[in-house]
Order: structure tokens, then sequence, then C-alpha cells
């Protein structure tokens, strides 16, 4: 097997791989088991993920006693995901999704722990070192719904993506409204009651890390590398030139995007969407109301994502994807601040545009990589992802301080129109190439 210098040869690893290659009812069965575990590792994972998400923000402000800094933590934690992101594609590269993934997992499972220790102590710096470790638990999260593709064949991969996303749903909808349960579980030992959902978030993100480490065998990744070895060893292996790999860079480069826009809209909106609400007198039973809405918005729809991003196309659901984070955009920004009903369906909006883009971009950089590589990168694209979600947390507190929630959404929305330039781009470079490689 043709490999990079730093990676290895699984195939001796795994000795049982050879049956999959040969026998399509077991490569079947492989996938459907690879989902299964995925799924079980995602109901874990979405818990652990809404802890940060709901009330992030507001313990850092109530810790800070300043709302100014109160996108730091939202910052913070995509940091530290942009960083797992790298070492999670890396490792799962190297070693496998399963030592990959269990790790991430493991390491948020830690530094939910810290944030808990940092709110009883009241220190801020161990606050700050925490969330940025909490940050490798939602990279571990996001980068699963990669190893529910490794298996699965060209039109089932957008609705293995979604698959893998809507099982989170359980968990991340039952996350924010379990704010005061958590909160007055914390109080019932002496800790903040803000500290309760990373208590919650810590044991979630452990028990995700041993599914997958315990039951993610063999490991998928690995399999498709020795089946995709073994089917280039049966035909004519692509020169890695020409318009086939033109099209494999643009793919990556559009998905890419997509997935990075939406990010930032999303992340901006939602992470001062609980100290807005809290200015116009919403508490945090309302706070967790809205917040498990727009999370199960950005989960709940995937798998009639994933069929329609497999049925009518990549692009035309990017298309969706900005019309309705505009949508969102312009709905947060003139909604009356005290209407819990608007803001439910502004965030509802907000999460189904998110939604629309993660997996759409997500399938087209499927569809340009190859097992020799995906994992890096995958995991080096999903940096990106993460780096947008920070920069977008960590300025709509400064945003907000010195303007307005509404002018943050408005802009959020108005961003979110540069899918509609970056698809027509892509579908026109697609058909030129397609015109230029047909035979004259």
């Amino acid at each position: 097997m043709s490999q990079n210098a730093n990676d290895i040869d699984h195939s001796e690893s795994e000795p049982g791989l050879g049956r999959y290659v040969q026998s399509p009812e077991r490569l079947e069965g492989l996938y459907k088991r690879t989902l299964l575990i995925v799924v079980i590792s995602q109901i874990f994972g979405g818990a652990g993920l809404a802890a940060g998400v709901t009330v992030g923000a507001l313990l850092a402000q109530e810790m800070l006693g300043t709302a100014s800094f109160a996108g730091i933590p939202s910052a913070l934690l995509t940091l530290g995901s942009a960083l797992a992101a790298l070492l999670v594609g890396r490792f799962s590269q190297r070693f496998g999704r399963r030592f990959g993934l269990a790790a991430g997992f493991l390491t948020g499972g830690v530094g939910a722990i810290g944030v808990v220790l940092a709110a009883v102590g009241q220190n801020i710096v161990l606050l700050f070192v925490s969330l940025f470790l909490y940050g490798a638990g939602t990279a571990a999260n996001l980068q699963a719904r990669y190893a529910g593709t490794d298996l699965a064949k060209p039109r089932q991969r957008a609705t293995a993506v979604s698959i893998a996303m809507v099982s989170t749903t359980f968990g991340a909808v039952a996350g924010p409204n379990l704010v005061e349960v958590t909160g007055r579980f914390a109080l019932s030992f002496g800790i903040p009651a803000l500290a309760g959902p990373f208590m919650l978030g810590a044991a979630a993100f452990i028990l995700a890390g041993l599914v997958l480490w315990a039951f993610l065998r063999p490991d998928p990744l690995v399999a498709a590398r020795v089946i995709a070895e073994a089917q280039k060893n049966e035909q004519t292996a692509p020169t890695g030139t020409g318009p086939a790999a033109a099209k494999n860079s643009r793919g990556i480069l559009v998905g890419a995007v997509v997935m990075t826009l939406t990010q930032i809209v999303m992340v901006a909106i939602m992470t001062m969407t609980p100290i807005h609400m809290q200015q116009h007198g919403h508490g945090l039973s309302e706070v967790g109301l809205v917040i498990g809405i727009h999370i199960g918005a950005m989960y709940l729809p995937s798998l009639v994502t994933g069929i329609l991003v497999d049925r009518i196309g990549r692009i035309a659901m990017a298309f969706a994807s900005g019309a309705i984070l505009l949508a969102a955009g312009l709905l947060a920004a003139f909604a009356p601040g005290d209407s819990l009903a608007v803001l439910i369906t502004a965030l509802a909006l907000l999460g189904l545009g998110w939604n629309f883009g993660l997996i759409s971009g997500t399938a087209l950089i499927v569809d340009a990589t190859d097992p020799a590589t995906r994992a890096k990168t995958q995991g080096s694209l999903d940096v990106l992802v993460a780096l947008a979600g920070a920069s977008g947390g960590a300025l709509s507190g400064m945003v907000v301080a010195h303007s307005s929630f509404s002018l943050l959404s408005l802009a959020g929305g108005i961003l979110s129109l540069l899918l509609i330039p970056v698809g027509v781009w892509y579908h026109k470079s697609s058909r030129l190439k397609k015109n230029q490689s047909m035979p004259m």
C-alpha cells in the first residue's frame, strides 16, 4: 500500500479486512455497524457540546463582571477546537478514526472538568485554559461525521453525514434544557449553578470517547484505505493531474468556503443571543429553550438534508443555506428583544441554515478526497471552520458592546449572501472543465 511517509500501514493491524474487499454484503454490514457506533457516540457528544454553547458566555460574564468579553469563551472553545481538529485529523490519518476521535472526546471531558474547578475557585485563567481544552470535544464531535462517510458509496455520503449529525440532536437538545436541573445539582455540592452543565458535559464527552475506543472496530478509515487500494490494483489509477485533479481542488476549496461562512454567521449570532435575552429580561429557562431549539435545528433536520444534498445537489443546498441564514439574520436584527417566539424562530432558522451549509460543504469535501489523504485534509479544513467560529465568537461580543445585537445579526445575514457567487463560480468552472475534457 502506497502511503505518505508519516502514515502507518494498518492492513497488518486489521488482518480481517480482506474479506470486506471481496464481499459487498459484508462491506455494507460494516458500513451500517460503523454508523451505529458513531450514532451512539454522537448522542453523548451532543450533550457535551451543548454545555459550552448554552452557558459559556454567561459564566464568563459572571466571573469577569462585564459583557464586553463574553465572546471570549466561544473564541477559546473554537480555537481549542481548531487545534484539536488538526490533531484529530493527523492522529486519525496515522492511527485510524478510533484513536483520533476517542482522544478528542476524552480531552474535551478533561476540559469540562477544568471549567467546573475554575468556577469553584473563581480562577479565570483556569477557566480560559479549560475552555480551550473543552474545544477538543467539540472538534471530535464534528469530525465524527466523517467516520460515517469512509465506507459510504458516493450517493450515500451526504446521507451518512446526516445520520451522524441527526443523532447529535438527542443530547444537544437535552443539554440546554437541563440547565436549571444541572444548576441545582451543582448548587447541592456548593458549585456555582452555571458550572452545572459542564458537569454533564464532562460525563458526556468521556462516555462518547469510551464508546468509540471500545467499539469502532474494524476502523472505517483503515478499511476504506484497504478497499481503495484493492480497487486501484484492479483498474488504472488516476494520474493526479488534469481535469480530475482540478475538480478535486475546486471541490475542497468550495466546500471549505461554504462551511467557513456558515460557521462564522452561526457562531457570531448564537454566542450573543443568551446575553441579548438576559438584557431583555429573559431567564435561564427561556435561554435554554431558545438555544435548545437552535441546536435542534442545527442537527434534527440532518436526515432530510442529507437526502436532499444527495438528490438535488451540493451547490443547490449551499444556495439554500445562504438564503435561510439571511432570513435568520434579518429576523434577529429587527425582532423585538422581548419577543420569545420571534427569537425562537430566528435561532431555529440560524441552525437550519448552518445545517444545510455544513452537510453540503462536507459532501463536497468527501467527494474531492480519497482515503489515502482524506483524514488529514478533513482535519485541516475543520481548522478553518473552527477558526472562523473563533473569529465570529470573539468579534460578536465587541460588536454588541460597541453597537448592538441588531447590527451583529444584520451583518451576519448579509455575509451569508457570499455563498451564492461562490456556488455560481463552482458550477460554471465544473461545466467548463467538463466541456474541455470531452473528446472532439
